[in-house]
This record gives C-alpha cells, structure tokens and sequence, in this order.
C-alpha cells in the first residue's frame, strides 16, 4: 500500500514565506537608504572643509573671526565649551591672526544672550570690547554664516569653535561665499562623554546643513550692519 503523501503547504505558509522574504529585503534597502542619507552630507562636509583646517599655530590670518556660541548658564557664565571656544579666539587675536572677533549665538533672554556672555568674557581676558561686534541671531550653524555674509559683509574669517563641528562650520560659510578656514578647540575632549554625544549629534546635523543649503533657507536677517568693517577701523592691533 502506498504511503500517503505530505500535506503540501497552505498558500498561507507560501505568502507568509513571501511577505517574510520581502519584508526582510525593504527593511535591507530602507536601512541602506538611511545609511546613504547619512554618509552622503557627512562625506561632502569633511570632504569640502578638508584643505581649510588648521592649528592655531599655523592657521592663515584674517580680519575677522567667527566665535560660535553655545550654552550659558543662568548667572551668564559661558559653559566650559564655550569658553574653551573664546579662549581660542583670544588666543587668535592675541597673536594678530585676527583682528576683530564676530560673537554669534542666540540673543534671546531664555538662552541667557549668549553673545553678550561671550564677549564679557573675551573682555575679562584681555581682548578689547571695541574688537568685539554680536550676532544676536545666529540661531544655527547656518544662520550664523549667512548672517556674517549678508548682515556684516565679512568675506573672509576664521571659524572657531570645538574640533567636530569645525568641518560643518567651514563648510557652511565656504558654500554661502566667504573664504573661510578655521581652528577647531579639543582641550574639553577630556570629557570624554559629552565629546562623543555633541560630536554625533553634529554627525547627524550634516544632513540638515545640506538641505539648508540645497534649498537656500533664508535666515532671520535685518538691515545690513556696518559694525565689523568700523571694529576693523577702529579697533587696537595687539
């Protein structure tokens, strides 16, 4: 007597096989996607900054440099980021690399006015208050570059801020037409913490900096301000 066949497989088991298969496939191309959205603004950040990154011993000299801000606490103390930043940019202007130093953060009373922070400190090291112009609204990365092109009518300045964001930064002036280099702070890599959080959390900023550019987003930006070129005249060379 014959043996009874197996039950072959209901079309259900088939199209579940199938649905498995093809789900596994769309989540293989989404992840490969989000790697290339990833990558891509990554790769042309460091790639367009690459040749414009120096030491502060040896960083080409121009008239201005650009301070990004960041945190301030409520008595208007610059966190220690920020103030390894305006260190550097003292350290620049003492030197005669730069003669004028553009503080650009945000303005507002709720993050504690930044700018006005930042240049009570550079005070207290020694730079001159006349050699200090504030950006007010310098929101971003990228408002801050727009707005030292279109407001202050700087064509040409040296980035200072912390070592991984000092790629985006140049990149983002470099690509809205002023001739940027930049020197980038690594004395906070020591908090080895924060260091890795902040530096991929910048990674993944890449990706807006490339639309804003792609899609020439338009700032907060006022009439145009001739603070820097009187600083430029006025101000003391060390």
């Amino acid at each position: 007597m014959a043996s009874p066949r197996p039950p072959r497989p209901s079309s259900g088991g088939v199209v579940g096989i199938l649905r498995s298969r093809r789900a596994r496939v769309c989540l293989g191309v989404v992840a490969g996607l989000a790697v290339l959205a990833l990558a891509g603004p990554v790769v042309f950040v460091q790639a367009r900054a690459a040749d414009h990154m120096y030491t502060a011993d040896d960083v080409p000299a121009t008239p201005v440099a650009l301070v990004f801000g960041a945190r301030v606490y409520e008595d208007g103390t610059p966190s220690q980021f920020l103030r390894a930043r305006l260190d550097l940019a003292a350290e620049l202007y003492a030197a005669g690399s730069v003669e004028v130093l553009l503080v650009t953060g945000d303005g507002r009373p709720d993050h504690h006015d930044e700018p006005a922070a930042m240049s009570r400190y550079l005070v207290e090291q020694g730079v001159p208050e006349t050699a200090i112009v504030q950006d007010p609204a310098g929101f971003d990365t990228y408002d801050s570059c727009v707005r030292a092109d279109e407001v202050y009518g700087v064509r040409e300045l040296t980035v200072v801020t912390q070592s991984f964001h000092l790629a985006r930064a140049v990149t983002t002036c470099r690509s809205v037409g002023i001739e940027a280099v930049g020197v980038g702070d690594t004395s906070v890599k020591s908090r080895r913490t924060t260091w890795a959080k902040t530096t991929v959390r910048d990674q993944l900023a890449a990706m807006k900096t490339v639309v804003d550019l792609v899609t020439d987003r338009q700032p907060l930006l006022g009439p145009p301000d001739d603070a820097v070129p009187k600083a430029l005249a006025n101000s003391p060379t060390p």
